[in-house]
């Protein structure tokens, strides 16, 4: 089974191995695989990177057609659209799919399909335990996911990867079968771990937003006060309009200024100069 993943051209969250400066240059298919595909996985993957070529072209043409519509033809010129890149993440070695495109490797662990057919081929059991292919490895099972969770971990909590790697695994562990072995089911468990750490983290900085977002909110309320209040005292009449637009003002600045000038104001003009 697998869950595919779209990855736009020049996408920050390009996954960053040795390869990363020719994936991040187009865009790309990503498609996982929790058991080592057949030919038949692959060919139904190649038939999804073609469909996906086709949208591309079909939201460039319409693209073009919104930016020149009064051009006098009614087919536009055709945009020149990249080919996605398919990656096929095999869990093991996939030796038919790997004989059968001619597939020649470019790293450990990284395979590239014959020219004209662009494939790659990603095989976790033979990627190096290093940082560069640690969002790789989390796509796989088992031992093997337990080493890169432990890896992830280990990570201080600013990088790049933890900021990430949680979401990801959402995506692409979403939907899968239910573990049938006690390792695998010790796996999830660390998943589903990661999951609540990365949902109390995202309330966490709601509440944090709600709370700051709060507090502005009331310093404007307080200097908006201030400005109807300089005008009461200098004996000026407030307009439920410029009522209005004095409370409404949320700029901390504009309201600070509006107070400087409602300590001398001889009228509501002098503080609201555009009021109509």
């Amino acid at each position: 089974m697998s869950t595919a993943c779209l990855i736009p051209r020049g996408s920050p969250n390009a996954l960053p191995w040795d390869c990363s400066a020719e994936l991040s240059a187009e865009p790309s298919l990503f498609e996982p695989f929790h058991g080592t595909p057949s030919l038949r996985h692959v060919r139904r993957c190649l038939r999804k990177q073609l469909t996906w070529h086709h949208e591309l072209e079909r939201r460039a043409r319409s693209a073009a057609r919104s930016v020149a519509p009064d051009e006098d033809s009614d087919t536009p010129p055709q945009p020149a659209v990249a080919f996605p890149a398919l990656v096929v993440v095999s869990p093991g070695r996939p030796e038919t799919v790997l004989d059968a495109y001619r597939c020649e490797p470019v790293q450990a662990g990284v395979y590239h399909a014959v020219p004209g057919l662009v494939m790659r081929v990603v095989v976790l059991a033979e990627l190096p335990r290093t940082r560069t292919t640690l969002l790789l490895r989390l796509l796989g099972s088992g031992r093997r996911l337990r080493k890169a969770l432990t890896d992830l971990a280990a990570l201080p909590d600013d990088t790049w990867e933890k900021s990430v790697a949680t979401p990801l695994l959402v995506h692409f562990r979403h939907g899968i079968q239910e573990p049938t072995t006690d390792e695998e089911d010790d796996v999830s468990a660390e998943i589903r771990a990661w999951f609540k750490e990365y949902e109390q983290k995202l309330r966490a900085e709601e509440r944090k937003e709600g709370r700051d977002e709060g507090r502005a909110q009331g310093r404007a309320e307080e200097a908006a006060r201030a400005v109807l209040t300089a005008l009461r005292v200098r004996g000026i009449a407030v307009p439920d309009a410029a009522r209005e637009r004095i409370l409404g003002e949320k700029d901390p600045e504009i309201l600070e200024r509006w107070h400087e000038r409602a300590i001398v104001a001889a009228s509501i003009a002098d503080v609201l100069p555009d009021l109509s």
